[in-house]
């Protein structure tokens, strides 16, 4: 398990293998478990991790404290973060190669989002659009913590002092924030904090089954998104009923080119690409394809999760084990930020 944060100027001197160097590097995401995970989480994060974690000295994260600042019930959280622990490990994350750990199990990560909510302008929640997006969501639980969210995640982020962090479109303006976050903190007290840059997950948004024009969410209820652990028979019943049209629509049209250009196999892409560029489409034909593909596509995943799933105490293990050596890192950081913001006598 991989604790260390940065290169030093030692090897970045002595070794100019540019795959090398990328491999001391800090790269820090987290998921918030807050439900079962779908294929547009899949290609927007998980896939991505897997790639970073032969590269990078990668901290992924069980971000549990971020998602109780939605609506949840408490006897279903504990469930949620171990389901999210089951889909990390059998997506292909290696707690040889990474480090996993539990967002709440480090106690650093609130203690410095203190500290920089004492630098962070107002004004600079205010105007997150996440902010007004999740307020409008939930508008009878718009808590503190649905504001102050961008400041825990640059604290996340900049705990581990991570060299880049990978995102989407939708996440670039809070690693902005991180970055003010950290211009604010070094030019208060002292040059402590790297300001992260984005790795833009390059990958076309997966739509809503029931609507092609909204991202893929779990918000919009079961019949609008597929789980990676879905079963053969559940994906077929989605697929069958979503969306279709009589008459050429443009949005419906890309939602199943995307799908068929990240899950279909060879011989699909050619049959019905072809027919979707002539619109001269069975949409029930491509349906069933497409519900068979995927189902095939994570086969692989479904069964080592279901393995993993028989030996609970091995996946608390690798949570524990990361999340202590995390933590190692965490009061390191937090030793270094007190002592330059008088908090030491």
């Amino acid at each position: 398990m991989r604790y260390d944060r940065k290169f030093t100027s030692e090897n970045k001197n002595n070794n100019n293998d540019n795959k090398t160097m990328a491999q001391q590097q800090t790269v820090f995401s987290a998921v918030q478990p807050s439900g079962e995970l779908h294929i547009g989480n899949y290609l927007g994060a998980l896939k991505n991790f897997v790639e970073l974690q032969d590269k990078y000295n990668c901290f992924f994260f069980i971000a549990d404290y971020h998602s109780i600042t939605e609506n949840y019930d408490p006897k279903e959280k504990p469930r949620q973060i171990f389901d999210l622990a089951l889909d990390f490990l059998a997506i292909g994350l290696d707690p040889k190669k990474c480090t996993i750990a539990i967002q709440s199990q480090i106690p650093e990560h609130t203690e410095l989002a203190w500290i920089f909510n004492t630098v962070t302008p107002l004004t600079e929640l205010q105007r997150m659009t996440q902010f007004k997006d999740k307020s409008q969501q939930q508008d009878k639980n718009i808590n503190m913590g649905l504001l102050d969210y961008p400041v825990l995640q640059a604290a996340d982020i900049l705990m581990y002092k991570a060299d880049a962090v990978p995102v989407g479109q939708d996440q670039i303006q809070h690693i902005e924030l991180t970055r003010k976050i950290a211009r604010f903190f070094n030019n208060k007290f002292c040059n402590t904090f790297p300001e992260p840059k984005n790795i833009i997950t390059e990958t076309s948004k997966i739509m809503s089954l029931t609507n092609p024009t909204k991202k893929m969410s779990k918000s919009h209820g079961p019949k609008s998104y597929i789980g990676i652990n879905d079963k053969p028979e559940i994906i077929q019943k989605k697929m069958r009923k979503a969306v279709s049209t009589t008459e050429y629509n443009k949005d419906i049209y890309n939602f199943y080119a995307t799908l068929l250009k990240k899950f279909g196999s060879e011989k699909n892409k050619r049959c019905f690409n072809e027919k979707l560029k002539n619109q001269d489409i069975k949409f029930s034909e491509l349906k069933n394809a497409l519900a068979e593909d995927i189902a095939n596509y994570f086969k692989d995943f479904r069964e080592k999760r279901k393995e993993l799933k028989k030996n609970p105490e091995k996946i608390k293990r690798i949570l524990n084990e990361g999340s202590k050596g995390a933590r190692f890192v965490a009061q390191e950081t937090m030793k270094e930020v007190k002592e330059k913001v008088g908090l030491v006598l």
